[in-house]
């Protein structure tokens, strides 16, 4: 069970487990109910502007400084953090991927992720990476929290049984969730194994763009965002805390489950959100406009218009333009695009982009359709056409993505790309119709 959630827009929320477990008229009572403790969570400073000033009361059965040893380092090897320059040997290109395989030892979450590329600056907030996550096995009593940003997490196989401090959520392949920076979770697979896509936000949160002169309605409408109702464990036994903190990572032991929130109200909250309810819009007459009208979700940089991160979708849509090339069109880009494909076909890559696959094209770098979206998309008829079982995705950022080690040297790095352009041939002749076959 969910509440209707606008990110960014600082709405807020109450929501009690128990009767009277949340107090009424004072955040903070001398005595809370049932002998819980109060305790903020603050996702900005304190003197945010109001409607970007995100906190939540949380009425816990223990606060979470309780713990029974100190942190101490642990290693998550294949997990890295900008700034990570010269990790790879790679040259700069265009780059794709096969899906990651599925794992064959017991391998959880935080176990199975593996970061493709890095952008920006992890300590002082600013950029991004791109991971991908292939596990099979629950985290038990193990708990985690990242510290350096919020956490976009895209399945593409497997449903997520996701316990956060604030409540449950299932994310199923279609939809995603934002895990806010700090928040404590566990991941356990509904239906396994799972395999998907992180972006990894250090910068500023989340929040939906604006819709300028589309006006009020579609896109990502807020109606459809959904936050967690409070829900909690009473279990006094062994767990671990994993933090990732500046780019490392600690875990602390504990006596109990820290998911033990029985009450919270306020505006700083996980939320999932199912892509099909995205509202798209586009050319009804003539021409292609900019991928920019598929954002779902943006998290802005200092400079209006230039976005920290945006994710953007590519989902069913109907194709009406006349006398137009309807695919992406050839370009370069001052934004660095890292791509991934959910389910289905994506129209300007047909073939060797497939479900679980990703692409890179980096700032600058040249890329659009293949040789055969390119004939296919200027020879056939200009019917209305329906692009059906599709979803693919892409993290933009204005910072450039550089590559992991993992990333440069992993089987499933597709040597071969490139040749998927090789078909473009020369067309010009010194007449205005060119030359076709």
């Amino acid at each position: 069970m969910t509440l209707a959630y606008m990110p960014g827009f600082g709405n807020d929320f109450e929501t009690e487990s128990l009767p009277g477990a949340l107090p009424q008229g004072q955040n903070s009572p001398q005595r809370c109910a049932y002998g819980l403790y109060a305790e903020q969570l603050s996702g900005s400073p304190f003197t945010a502007p109001r409607g970007t000033n995100e906190r939540s009361w949380l009425y816990r059965i223990r606060p979470s400084v309780r713990h029974t040893s100190r942190f101490k380092s642990i290693v998550l090897a294949d997990w890295k953090s900008a700034p990570n320059l010269d990790d790879s040997e790679l040259p700069i290109g265009q780059l794709r991927w096969d899906p990651t395989p599925m794992p064959n030892a017991d391998t959880n979450f935080l176990q199975g992720i593996r970061t493709m590329t890095t952008a920006g600056d992890a300590p002082t907030q600013v950029g991004m990476a791109a991971h991908t996550y292939a596990f099979n096995e629950d985290m038990g009593d193990e708990v985690f929290f990242n510290a350096d940003g919020e956490m976009l997490v895209v399945p593409q196989e497997g449903t997520l049984d996701l316990f956060t401090e604030l409540g449950r959520i299932l994310v199923a392949p279609g939809e995603i969730v934002v895990l806010p920076r700090g928040m404590m979770f566990r991941v356990a697979l509904k239906d396994g194994p799972g395999r998907g896509y992180i972006c990894e936000n250090y910068g500023a949160k989340f929040t939906l763009p604006d819709r300028g002169p589309i006006g009020a309605n579609c896109l990502a409408n807020p109606r459809d965002f959904k936050a967690p109702v409070a829900a909690y464990e009473d279990r006094d036994e062994p767990h671990k805390v994993v933090v990732k903190w500046c780019g490392r990572f600690y875990e602390t032991e504990i006596d109990h489950s820290p998911l033990d929130v029985v009450a919270w109200h306020g505006n700083y909250t996980p939320y999932k959100y199912d892509l099909s309810t995205f509202s798209p819009v586009g050319a009804i007459l003539f021409d292609h406009p900019d991928p920019s009208i598929f954002t779902v979700l943006t998290a802005p940089s200092g400079e209006e218009g230039t976005a920290n991160v945006d994710f953007v979708i590519f989902p069913p849509r109907w194709m009406v333009a006349e006398h137009t090339f309807r695919p992406p069109w050839y370009h370069r880009n001052i934004m660095s695009e890292f791509m991934g494909l959910i389910h289905g076909q994506y129209d300007a890559k047909e073939k060797g982009f497939v479900p679980g696959g990703m692409s890179l094209h980096n700032m600058m770098l040249p890329h659009g359709p293949d040789a055969f979206g390119f004939e296919k998309a200027s020879t056939s008829e200009l019917q209305p056409t329906k692009l059906e079982d599709t979803m693919a995705f892409m993290f933009e950022t204005r910072y450039p993505q550089h590559l992991t080690r993992y990333a440069s040297e992993t089987q499933t790095l597709q040597d071969d790309y490139l040749d998927c352009w090789s078909g473009l041939e020369k067309r010009f002749d010194g007449t205005p119709e060119g030359k076709w076959d």
